[in-house]
């Protein structure tokens, strides 16, 4: 070997191979775009195909959207116990979207039988890699008290980071815990993040919660997002 010459590292793709593998991630990319089109425009069936063809090389956010086809009856007879599968094969490659779904079809019991230890452990994973949505599922395990006495500051606390994360869902129970506890005021800046974060089947179940609430504030937010929905 040359003193100037770069020692072979073994195992190191060519470089056309890498720029072929840098081709087939794009594709990949490409179809889970228009896969997400289709879905958005309701042309169920269309998704579908866009996400099972970027599945078959492997990519686990395309296994986790056809587990989601799977699961909602999108362009295919629904399945959850199908959709269980694909969202595990996806949650075993680091999938927090996988893990998620996964974690509600345990809490639910739907297609595998109800387990809120395997639901909580999917979701705290799912949490720990960046999914806010996932630390408000772990404010519910806290506020309901799986797995332990009630805690509601533990609750309080994970609604809030989901909040912060961008979470609807987490900014409307943070805001509920702090109306409850009589402090509107300050829950009226967490309603209305939930409200611009939210969409149209959150803004009916935001309206049907707070519409007709004795305070006149929260009413008023309740009918504002109920308006949103033409209800």
């Amino acid at each position: 070997m040359r003193e100037d010459s770069a020692p072979i590292q073994k195992g190191a793709p060519p470089d056309d191979a890498r720029r072929r593998a840098g081709r087939v991630e794009k594709t990949v990319d490409v179809q889970l775009a228009l896969g997400q089109t289709a879905l958005d425009r309701g042309e169920f069936a269309a998704a579908l195909e866009w996400f099972r063809a970027a599945a078959r090389g492997g990519d686990a956010r395309a296994l986790n959207m056809v587990g989601r086809c799977l699961e909602h009856g999108w362009g295919v007879a629904a399945s959850p116990a199908q959709a269980a599968e694909w969202y595990r094969r996806a949650a075993a490659m680091g999938d927090a979207w996988a893990m998620f779904n996964l974690g509600d079809l345990y809490m639910r019991g739907a297609g595998v039988a109800r387990d809120d230890a395997a639901a909580f452990d999917l979701y705290a994973e799912s949490a720990r890699r960046g999914n806010a949505k996932a630390l408000n599922m772990l404010g519910l395990f806290q506020e309901d008290g799986r797995f332990a006495p009630p805690d509601p500051a533990a609750a309080r606390a994970l609604y809030q980071a989901a909040a912060k994360g961008g979470d609807c869902w987490g900014a409307f129970n943070l805001g509920r815990l702090l109306a409850d506890a009589g402090d509107t005021a300050a829950a009226l800046p967490w309603f209305d993040r939930a409200m611009a974060a939210g969409f149209p089947g959150f803004w009916r179940m935001f309206g049907e919660a707070l519409a007709g609430h004795a305070d006149p504030r929260l009413d008023a937010l309740g009918r504002a997002a109920l308006a949103r929905v033409g209800a």
